[in-house]
């Protein structure tokens, strides 16, 4: 784990790392901001995933999240969507496909496969790198991200029971198993089986009876994306079946960018520090 960037920010530290991923086998970099608090003690991480052609860089320079993340004392983990590499498999002419579309799945098909590995790195990999070497909390983390990350939080959240205090999104591929970004990853990534699909699926994980975690999504009405792609109204019907506890806001007016995730990026980040609270606040 090398450190190759620092830069103070509302009187902590937005830095940035590298270091040789054993699950994505390439060499991954990231990014996470450490709070004042963490000057003096160890403190709990909110780990964000991010959407379609971003990397680490996308939110930490456009969601204005460190700020809010300064004032409560939270560490913000932001790992890459995806493995690079010049012999990283990828399709140059798809940006919803290869690089930059990770889709936080492990790839089962060749040749993706031996790289392809984005959901082991970020719910075991990135969390023991971290914990062992920054002065963040062991095991108190939450998990948040947007449209692709949004998808990844929801089922990393919903596949490891207890492993997160809290989960939110914005905009996330809700279903992805019939949404045509979904069907295009993992057709290529997982195989013409789609049982093997609905395990990458948060819908789909809460119709077979995955353990619930209470969420909070956010969803612009004027979203390009929302009809065709994001479903978040399965993802509600399927939490209200079984009685879950699922908050969808529907913003009036906002789309599926950043300025999106710039205004309710506080709400999310205060929800992730209640429930992160407890006796290390």
């Amino acid at each position: 784990m090398k450190q190759i960037e620092s830069i103070k920010e509302f009187g902590g530290w937005l830095n940035r790392y590298q270091h040789e991923s054993t699950s994505c086998q390439c060499t991954m970099t990231f990014s996470v901001y450490l709070p004042p608090k963490a000057a003096t003690e160890k403190v709990p991480a909110v780990y964000w995933l991010s959407g379609l052609t971003c990397t680490d860089d996308n939110v930490r320079t456009k969601a204005g999240a460190q700020r809010y993340a300064a004032e409560l004392g939270l560490a913000l983990i932001m790992p890459d969507t995806s493995p690079r590499g010049d012999d990283i498999p990828d399709v140059p002419d798809r940006y919803d496909l290869g690089k930059g579309a990770g889709f936080y799945v492990n790839a089962t098909q060749a040749p993706w496969s031996t790289h392809y590995h984005m959901y082991d790195y970020v719910v075991s990999e990135l969390p023991a790198l971290i914990e062992a070497n920054l002065p963040v909390l062991p095991g108190v983390k939450s998990i948040t991200g947007h449209s692709m990350g949004g998808h990844g939080a929801l089922i990393c959240a919903l596949k490891e029971s207890g492993a997160y205090r809290s989960a939110s999104a914005f905009a996330p591929i809700s279903h992805p198993s019939i949404s045509p970004w979904g069907e295009g990853c993992f057709g290529t990534y997982l195989g013409d089986d789609r049982q093997a699909w609905h395990t990458y699926d948060a819908t789909e994980l809460v119709k077979a009876g995955c353990d619930l975690i209470p969420l909070l999504i956010d969803q612009g009405t004027d979203d390009e994306f929302l009809a065709e792609q994001l479903y978040p109204q399965d993802l509600q019907a399927a939490y209200a079946a079984r009685g879950g506890d699922l908050t969808l806001r529907m913003q009036d007016g906002y789309d599926h960018s950043y300025h999106f995730i710039a205004s309710f990026i506080g709400d999310h980040l205060a929800y992730h520090a209640k429930a992160l609270g407890g006796d290390h606040q």
